[in-house]
């Protein structure tokens, strides 16, 4: 099981516009059955995470409709509006508080931290981020929310053109333990 933080970024590292849009990536070509495409990454994923800005966001764009099957957990402070019949859960509890609940919702499937860069951040800050896949499309924003504010090294593992795309699958690099 691997704990992944899949996304994608504008060239100049931003997932959102300062408005918290993403019409600058609705608006790209990118073939769904091409490497690295949404719909095989999401059929690995047995539990998801994302902020309050993120669920806010995918409520609005799919007009209150919810698209995941698995069991997800919202960090909020706020009382939010929850779907009808979806497994959702708000929560502002610890990171790895969350990431354990997850682990066993998952049974042997993948966690995602859908988002955003910070609660992805917080993860890799506790230790519990596996890899990091970005989608990069041809587009620069010149401001926005960054895709992971933290300072994180990563190993390449993989890339490829999904057409407009170019998609990078990273390994989050652990810290040698101090032996001193």
């Amino acid at each position: 099981m691997k704990t992944h933080y899949y996304t994608a970024t504008s060239l100049d590292g931003f997932i959102a516009t300062p408005e918290h849009s993403l019409d600058w990536l609705l608006r790209q070509d990118i073939d769904l059955d091409g490497p690295m495409a949404y719909p095989a990454f999401v059929d690995r994923i047995g539990a998801l995470s994302m902020g309050a800005s993120t669920f806010e966001w995918v409520m609005r764009h799919e007009a209150g409709r919810w698209g995941y099957t698995q069991p997800a957990w919202v960090f909020t402070h706020r009382d939010l509006a929850l779907p009808d019949g979806a497994d959702v859960r708000l929560t502002s509890a610890p990171v790895h508080e969350v990431h354990a609940a997850m682990t066993a919702a998952a049974g042997d499937k993948d966690l995602w931290i859908v988002g955003g860069g910070d609660i992805a951040g917080q993860f890799a800050d506790a230790g519990l981020l596996d890899e990091v896949w970005l989608q990069y499309a041809p587009v620069m924003l010149g401001a926005g929310a960054p895709v992971l504010p933290r300072e994180v090294d990563l190993d390449l593992v993989d890339v490829a053109r999904n057409r407009d795309f170019l998609c990078g699958r990273y390994r989050v690099r652990r810290a040698a333990p101090n032996t001193k």
